[in-house]
């Protein structure tokens, strides 16, 4: 980086400017009341020369030490501790933007679905057509009736825009208005009344107006769909949540809207990404005919929109979790170049990970976070990332609130319990095991006997678990690699080698494989605290066998650990880049 480029990183210009002002200000004052007070020129020029000298240190300061979210924070901490704070610190002179839900004033309140639909459009639009930074929609839908007052301190932004609906028939009346929230001035409002068939344009009016009101260009992209029940079908298929029994019902309502608008590229899209995520939990043996059927479904999106986010990580999810990670690259390069923060988004840095780039990832996940933090998904991938980068205390309160606001989900106590078992925290470890008989941990429950062998590891105890492992592999033919991680990590790196050398590392297609997005992904191979298994130069030829030598040789960009190893990491890449990939077979 030069010298110039990194005076503006560190805003050293900007505080430069902001001395300098303020010492003009101070000398006119001082020229104007120092006479009046008996005190001749030499007070003045002394005054001077004080604020001069003070220009020196001020500027050396603000070389040195950063104001963030978190203080006041040494340069050195920001760019070699914690590159997160850098890439993810707000200014006050951020544009952040809250779209609130609007209101339902139709007499029907099953329309609230229309509603909240009109909202979460325009936030995709602004983000995409206005490259406007937005707060995500989980987050900003929070806040309802009485609420919407405390949004803007919530959510930390710095703009609110909010409105009313009111359906009647076929007409739609929108009010819709711009407030700042530090000062509470409305910037910019506005009433449409439509016909339904133009709520196209209304979204597009709005969008325009408040990207004006913001000084940003603002471009339409998005299709015109002539039936107003075709646009409803696809409201309705909102995603809520992961559950399989509503992404069926939400893939059903899209069949239909594509059925009778063969034009409607975002339903074709958002289509391919919610068949995407119900193949995560379909069995291996269907998976190649539902991966067959969201190509064609996104490639229609695509075809007329390219970039579009939804399709774009369709594409995405269907690459094998292991085996492809050159053209698993190139489809997460589309989605991070793409503009605009689709639902998709959110899960750059997860996918990150299993190429070996913690740091990054944990940069993209604080971001994500940052924008939507009342998002669960986004709170569960923030607490992953920073576990996988070693800040594993970090990650706790996230987990902890994620079990207070949301009790029936899985994934934040079996992930509390890891992180609790890898901090040594066995007082929190056995309160959390207490309850393992009363919460459904569901592809999580195989994780309770690591905790408990880490819990107290006696040979005995270990001793056991391993036997356990052993007796599962030969009844299922596949090792999982997160398992050869513990086993690892446990002290038994031999016997994971032998392990990890004599069966199929993916599926083979019986009930006993592993379902759901993490299954026989590679991210647990470069968690930092669990290091042993990277630690012996055998790890590369683990590697090749999923193909991720062949990705690290191919593009360059290496793993995190490739200067933390105690041996050469990329000679012993270049000795085992003849091993031959395994095939993930489904």
């Amino acid at each position: 980086m030069s010298l110039l480029a990194e005076l503006r990183r560190r805003k050293v210009f900007r505080v430069a400017i902001a001395y300098l002002a303020g010492a003009w200000l101070l000398i006119q004052i001082a020229e104007t009341l120092l006479p009046a007070y008996g005190f001749g020129d030499g007070a003045i020029r002394t005054s001077v020369a004080v604020l001069a000298v003070g220009f020196v240190p001020v500027v050396m300061l603000s070389w040195m030490f950063q104001l963030t979210p978190n203080g006041i924070v040494k340069q050195s901490d920001i760019d070699h501790d914690d590159p997160v704070t850098a890439d993810t610190a707000r200014s006050d002179t951020d544009v952040i933007l809250a779209v609130l839900p609007f209101d339902n004033l139709s007499t029907d309140p099953e329309t609230q679905f229309f509603s909240d639909g009109v909202s979460e459009e325009i936030i995709q639009r602004l983000s995409r057509g206005a490259n406007l930074k937005l707060i995500g929609r989980t987050s900003s839908f929070q806040f309802r009736g009485e609420r919407k007052a405390e949004a803007a301190q919530a959510l930390n932004c710095s703009h609110v825009l909010d409105g009313s609906i009111r359906r009647a028939s076929e007409r739609v009346r929108v009010n819709a208005h711009l407030v700042e929230a530090s000062s509470g001035t409305t910037l910019w409002s506005d009433r449409y009344d439509r016909g339904l068939e133009d709520i196209f344009a209304v979204q597009d009016d709005i969008s325009e107006s408040i990207a004006g009101a913001l000084n940003h260009a603002f471009s339409s992209f998005s299709s015109q769909v002539a039936e107003p029940e075709v646009y409803d079908l696809y409201l309705r298929a909102s995603l809520k949540s992961y559950a399989p029994d509503e992404l069926r019902t939400n893939i059903g309502l899209l069949e239909l809207a594509t059925q009778r608008e063969p034009k409607f590229t975002e339903a074709w899209a958002r289509l391919a990404y919610l068949r995407s995520w119900l193949r995560f939990y379909e069995p291996f043996a269907q998976r190649s005919a539902s991966a067959e059927q969201i190509q064609r479904d996104a490639e229609i999106a695509l075809a007329r929109d390219p970039e579009n986010v939804d399709a774009l990580v369709a594409q995405l999810f269907v690459v094998p979790p292991f085996g492809q990670f050159i053209d698993a690259d190139a489809a997460l390069e589309r989605i991070r170049q793409a503009p605009g923060i689709g639902d998709g988004k959110k899960y750059v840095g997860w996918f990150m990970r299993n190429f070996g780039h913690v740091r990054e990832s944990l940069v993209e996940d604080e971001r994500s976070y940052l924008s939507d933090p009342l998002d669960p998904m986004c709170a569960n991938t923030v607490a992953l990332a920073r576990m996988a980068a070693g800040r594993i205390e970090d990650a706790v309160p996230v987990y902890e609130d994620l079990m207070a606001r949301i009790p029936d989900m899985s994934f934040p106590y079996a992930s509390l319990l890891r992180a609790k078992a890898l901090l040594e925290d066995w007082t929190g470890v056995d309160k959390l095991l207490e309850l393992s008989n009363e919460r459904p941990l569901r592809e999580f429950e195989d994780g309770l006997s690591f905790i408990r062998a880490k819990r107290n590891p006696t040979p005995d105890n270990i001793g056991n678990w391993w036997r356990d492992l052993e007796s599962q592999v030969e009844r299922w033919g596949f090792v999982d690699v997160s398992r050869l991680v513990y086993a690892a990590h446990l002290g038994l790196v031999e016997q994971t080698y032998r392990m990890a050398n004599s069966v199929r590392l993916g599926p083979v297609g019986t009930d006993d494989d592993i379902l759901g997005p993490d299954g026989y992904r590679t991210s647990l191979l470069f968690q930092v605290r669990m290091p042993e298994i990277r630690n012996d130069p055998r790890f590369l030829r683990l590697c090749a066998r999923l193909g991720l030598v062949e990705y690290w040789n191919a593009t360059g960009k290496w793993p995190d650990c490739v200067d933390e190893v105690p041996y050469d990491f990329r000679a012993e890449c270049e000795k085992a880049s003849d091993i031959p990939k395994e095939p993930f077979g489904f």
